[in-house]
């Protein structure tokens, strides 16, 4: 210390150092952390999500022979039809095992209200089926068309996409991709 420096001035430098250094620690190390682990949480679930909504696609198609593309039918669905409740709550007698098709979430229980949004962004997940069209014409011996029967099949593909980039299931142009997610 100088002469004539009082011993607060070097305290009061010091304490703007200390700070200086926090905040610099902080701002480098802790909060880049942060957030890492909250986009971690953010992906894993909404792709826990979306195989939850796999899931319900599935039994939909089990019971009425198509998938649908209607959200909220799909949700209410998976709350009242004694069918998924049987799902849910049932046990494979010869491996004992639980055959409830859906995971649990990171908070630990399935809910199906989570189903409608994805976690980051609280939008919407995207869910689309394909339609089909194929065209079956009559003709008789002499050439002659006699009529073209079209024929439209809705509901034979399904596509699941998170709007926040974390992943899909399905595509509604291929069979091969049809409950295939794009990070398995």
């Amino acid at each position: 210390m100088r002469k004539g420096e009082p011993w607060y001035v070097h305290f009061i430098m010091y304490v703007i150092i200390a700070i200086l250094v926090f905040v610099l620690i902080k701002v480098a190390y802790l909060d880049p952390n942060e957030v890492i682990e909250q986009e971690k949480y953010f992906k894993q679930e909404s792709r826990l999500r979306m195989s939850n909504l796999r899931s319900a696609e599935r039994l939909w198609q089990e019971k009425f022979g198509k998938f649908t593309d209607n959200l909220d039918s799909l949700i209410n669905f998976v709350k009242t039809d004694t069918g998924v409740k049987q799902a849910m709550e049932g046990i494979d007698t010869v491996t004992k095992r639980s055959t409830n098709p859906f995971v649990n979430l990171s908070a630990g229980l399935f809910e199906p209200d989570s189903l409608y949004f994805s976690p980051k962004s609280r939008m919407r997940f995207v869910l689309q089926v394909d339609t089909s069209e194929v065209a079956d014409t009559i003709i008789d011996r002499r050439g002659r068309i006699l009529k073209v029967d079209l024929i439209r099949t809705i509901g034979q593909r399904y596509f699941i996409g998170c709007p926040d980039g974390y992943g899909t299931i399905g595509d509604i142009r291929s069979d091969a991709m049809k409950n295939t997610a794009s990070w398995e």
